[in-house]
């Protein structure tokens, strides 16, 4: 069958008439003058910054596996057999420090050759009192009030450390030169001899299954919110578009074509939302190097998004926008003479929107009781679950408003008129709640995961922190009582105990068989000793032999008068046994938890007692009690540490401590939530000042007529908080819900945080404030009647 010339052949001209419909779309978008502009550049904002964040988090996992190589790759003990000396190998101590609670990196490096590895990040090494510093400690050591720093590192700044040596741009960190650590290598002490930096075979050990399930549910929460704006914000300037659509209609589209512009128009936006988005990005990206949130920093270059993943924003936010659209539109009939929405519209049905919370219950329910021995959780059914339970949100709140705000009451001018307006148009009202209900919903449910699981991870040091808060370790062959003297003279430390620490065996320790029964030593002032058991009387000189603890079988077996007990020698010791013969008479003395969370046996000893032979056989501990109401207290106490032994590492007393990666999820929970509350107070800011922005002429309108500015005001903040306390309330329920399932899932009893949900809850509400006090500014602006000129 011939075509006749000019003609096209049927499907081509279809095509060609559904891309010419996007394209008037796209025309569209950008036409209408100021008005058209301005709503297209407010759409683009809004689906930027959901962009900028989800780039951010494609971006995440190389930056995590970034730090993590950087980590490695400085790892600086031996692995394997430590290497003899030699020119190719590398002395290095840790000397790790604190600054107002800032933990500083330190390292003293000594090479032994030519050949001795270099430090990532430095380019030669430092000389004997120079040392090479992070840009951050730099900028900290030149800042006012850090002379307590600049005193415990008094080493000349000849360089900074550069990049590959750093996990963060605001990490503190030194290298510093020095000369006989020789004398201080042993197995167990501070330094150690290197002839490579990192760890040449790095494994990567098993992570527990709640952990996994914490890291799914938190990536999951963390973007919600995120898709839910990016789809409110494809809506902006709805009523607008649906009146211009109606004027289509008048003169000759169908319906087809005019959902097809709308889609084109939607289109158009997202695609400039994309652009602003990655402007966006590169700027957060520039930024980030600038700062740190919750102790952790990044380099920008760490921030490159995963290529797939990037493709996959590209292709799915166009994608997502147009679909939204068309599913706005199903319930508009955009007819020639005018725009009718199916409100008064057939009310909302609640049973389909129950479906979704119902069906991701569904999905979690079979790893109900899987808690932490049966493997791990099933990431695609804890992710589809945890999402359709949070859309739900977005499901029921619209129903909620709706049916709510039927049946309020009469009140004054200003409730009224918020009440009819939201009575007309509750969804545009619960959109732009949708985001926050969202967030607040997962910050829940998250927040009462942790709280329920955190038992299993923070565990107790025994540690008694009423009776002291800092630990310091007295170097070899340092006198104990002077030492502790100077930290007695410290400024803020109230109290000082000073013990000897060693153990006694039976027969000597240098036989392949060892002791057959040992006892621990301590040896101190009395003052000190009656920190760990309760004495009869004491002097110096005295010896008790302690009953009551953990091993006293042990200690009543060496306590033989006449009995020879050897004393413990250190791992790099070579002379001969130190013996200590036990004296008739020892008197016993019952052990108490003492400092720390355990009763002790063995002996206690006073300095007279201990011979003078033993005195490198047993190490010093200086237990502190800091006057924490002295500014700077800990600083002064490290700083006398530091001048006591440059290579100290003093200890500051916690009563727990808490795993690392629960921390470290928990820490980048955090860092995700300040990202996301951040968008959230953006998004809300701009649907705001869209939803001004379509009322301007109406709101000129009633204030021509002479309605009180005060009273629109009032109805404007009306219409704002009925619909955030409704969406704030069913945030909560759905939030506890979900909780509750999660901690069925880890085994663990449910138990509602309601301080939690409280604070998440206010900190929603808080957003909400902010964003209200903003938009009063441009408010009060628009109401005035010269708002009802038009161009």
């Amino acid at each position: 069958m011939s075509l006749r010339r000019g003609h096209r052949p049927l499907e081509r001209s279809r095509k060609w008439g559904r891309s010419r419909d996007l394209g008037l779309g796209v025309r569209f978008a950008f036409s209408g003058g100021r008005e058209g502009w301005i709503r297209a550049v407010l759409t683009a904002v809004g689906v930027g910054l959901g962009v900028a964040v989800l780039l951010l988090t494609t971006a995440a996992p190389n930056a995590l596996e970034v730090r993590h190589d950087r980590e490695q790759s400085r790892l600086d003990w031996p692995f394997g057999e430590p290497p003899a000396k030699s020119d190719r190998t590398l002395l290095i101590a840790q000397s790790d420090t604190t600054f107002r609670d800032k933990d500083i990196r330190g390292r003293m490096v000594e090479p032994e050759g030519a050949g001795a590895p270099l430090p990532p990040g430095v380019s030669r090494f430092p000389a004997e009192g120079d040392m090479y510093v992070s840009p951050a400690l730099k900028k900290l050591l030149a800042a006012d009030g850090s002379a307590p720093l600049r005193e415990r590192l008094p080493y000349h700044v000849v360089g900074t450390i550069g990049e590959g040596g750093l996990v963060g741009s605001q990490e503190l960190a030194y290298y510093a030169g020095a000369t006989g650590l020789q004398a201080h290598v042993n197995g167990s002490g501070p330094v150690t001899r290197l002839e490579r930096f990192g760890n040449p075979d790095p494994s990567h050990e098993q992570t527990d299954p709640v952990l996994l399930l914490l890291i799914l549910v938190v990536i999951v929460v963390l973007l919600m919110p995120v898709a839910v704006f990016i789809a409110a914000a494809v809506r902006f300037g709805g009523e607008r578009r649906d009146r211009r659509l109606a004027a289509l209609r008048l003169i000759g589209s169908d319906s087809r074509m005019t959902r097809r512009i709308a889609a084109g128009e939607a289109m158009a936006g997202s695609l400039l939302g994309l652009v602003l988005g990655t402007v966006f990005f590169l700027a957060g990206r520039q930024f980030a190097g600038t700062v740190e949130v919750v102790g952790v920093s990044v380099w920008p270059s760490y921030l490159d998004p995963s290529p797939a993943l990037a493709a996959l924003v590209v292709l799915a936010v166009p994608t997502a926008a147009v679909l939204v659209t068309l599913f706005a539109l199903r319930g508009v009939v955009i007819e020639p003479l005018g725009v009718v929405r199916t409100a008064k519209p057939a009310r909302r049905r609640l049973w389909w929107r129950l479906l979704l919370p119902l069906a991701g219950v569904a999905m979690l329910y079979p790893m109900i009781g899987q808690g932490h021995a049966n493997g791990d959780f099933n990431q695609y059914l804890v992710s589809g679950g945890v999402m359709l339970i949070l859309v739900g949100i977005t499901a029921l709140l619209p129903w909620l408003v709706e049916a709510v705000v039927a049946r309020l009451g009469s009140g004054g001018v200003a409730w009224q008129l918020a009440v009819r307006r939201l009575q007309l148009s509750s969804g545009s009202a619960a959109r732009m709640v949708n985001g926050i209900a969202v967030a607040v919903a997962g910050a829940i449910a998250l927040q009462m995961l942790f709280a329920g699981v955190d038992g299993d991870y923070t565990k107790s040091t025994g540690k008694d922190v009423s009776r002291a808060q800092m630990q310091v370790g007295v170097p070899d062959g340092a006198p104990l009582a002077p030492t502790a003297r100077k930290f007695a003279e410290t400024k803020a430390v109230r109290k000082v105990t000073a013990l000897w620490e060693g153990y006694l065996g039976d027969s000597s320790w240098k036989t392949e068989e060892g002791p057959d029964n040992l006892g621990s030593l301590a040896v101190g002032e009395c003052s000190a000793l009656r920190e760990l058991a309760k004495l009869p009387t004491c002097k110096d000189g005295d010896v008790f032999v302690l009953v009551g603890g953990e091993n006293s079988g042990d200690s009543a077996a060496l306590n033989v008068p006449g009995r020879k007990l050897y004393f413990e020698p250190s791992s790099d010791d070579d002379s001969g046994d130190v013996v200590w013969t036990v004296p008739p008479g020892v008197r016993s003395a019952r052990s108490v938890k003492g400092l720390t969370d355990w009763e002790r046996d063995g002996f206690l000893m006073t300095p007279g007692a201990l011979p003078k032979t033993a005195e490198k056989r047993v190490s010093g501990e200086i237990y502190l009690s800091i006057d924490e109401s002295v500014p700077d207290a800990y600083e002064y106490a490290r700083n006398t540490a530091f001048r006591v032994d440059p290579l100290s590492q003093p200890m500051n007393w916690t009563a727990t401590r808490q795993d690392t990666k629960f921390s470290s999820i928990r820490t980048g929970l955090l860092v995700g939530s300040a990202a996301v509350l951040a968008l959230i107070g953006a998004s809300l800011l701009v649907s705001q000042l869209e939803q001004l922005r379509e009322r301007r002429k109406l709101l000129s309108s009633l204030v021509a007529f002479g309605t009180r500015r005060r009273t629109l005001g009032l109805s404007v903040l009306w219409q704002t908080a009925i619909p955030i306390v409704l969406g704030l309330l069913l945030a909560a329920t759905v939030g506890i819900t979900l909780g509750a399932v999660l901690l069925r899932m880890t085994d663990t009893p449910v138990d509602v945080d309601w301080s939690s949900v409280l604070a998440m809850t206010g900190i929603g509400a808080l957003v909400v404030l902010a964003v209200t006090l903003l938009s009063l500014p441009p408010l009060l602006r628009l109401l005035r009647p010269d708002g009802l000129r038009t161009e």
